[in-house]
């Protein structure tokens, strides 16, 4: 396909899967992030988990009951689903689909079974991991919670010893010390992926013809 082709077709939006250990600051860094950016938007799982405090249906997550989650299964509506904590999370396909083919870049929030799936069936798909400085650290944001008692968080911290092994698996690396340092980090990923060729010759095909057109 020729250089005149590509820029009469949108651009192509860029996926990027984060994952991290729950207390690892993900959601806070992700929230952050969106705010400062405008460009990005963020895919809304389906979960059958009850809604946590200040959760609202259809912006947190979509939240489903068991058998209408194993329906939508079956009808092959997941990009990706995995059990976690008891309880199962799932992408919809149509959903990123549309928004990739629109232009828009996407964040999907998941686990690293659920990031290992997406990698497979979205070529070009981005993957970040946030880490901890310590476990002493990820500990101590477990516990700040509130949320949850002594016997889940020692759960959640044995859970994410399991979860920080796969860290290997992904293309960044963002350790989460310096909250402002982590969100740096994570601009400058999504930054660096914007200014590829690829996305440069769809935003500018009329500068870039220009600048290299023969002089009369």
């Amino acid at each position: 396909m020729n250089d005149a082709n590509r820029a009469d077709q949108p651009a192509q939006g860029c996926l990027y899967v984060i994952s991290a250990p729950s207390g690892a600051g993900k959601t806070s860094l992700v929230k952050a992030l969106l705010e400062r950016d405008p460009e990005l938007v963020l895919s809304v799982s389906h979960t059958t988990r009850a809604p946590r405090p200040g959760e609202r249906d259809g912006v947190h997550y979509h939240f489903v009951d068991v058998p209408r989650f194993q329906q939508m299964v079956e009808e092959g509506a997941f990009l990706e689903h995995a059990k976690v904590f008891d309880n199962y999370y799932g992408t919809s396909l149509e959903g990123i689909r549309s928004q990739l083919a629109g232009g828009r870049d996407v964040i999907l929030e998941i686990d690293w079974q659920g990031a290992r799936q997406v990698r497979q069936a979205v070529p070009g798909a981005v993957g970040i991991f946030v880490l901890p400085p310590s476990r002493a650290a990820l500990a101590e944001r477990l516990q700040g919670r509130g949320q949850d008692d002594a016997s889940v968080i020692a759960r959640r911290m044995a859970d994410a010893v399991g979860e920080m092994s796969h860290y290997g698996e992904y293309d960044f690396l963002v350790i989460n010390d310096a909250f402002e340092t982590a969100l740096a980090d994570l601009a400058a990923i999504v930054r660096a992926r914007r200014l590829t060729l690829e996305r440069q010759r769809r935003a500018h095909p009329a500068l870039l013809g220009a600048l290299v057109e023969p002089a009369e």
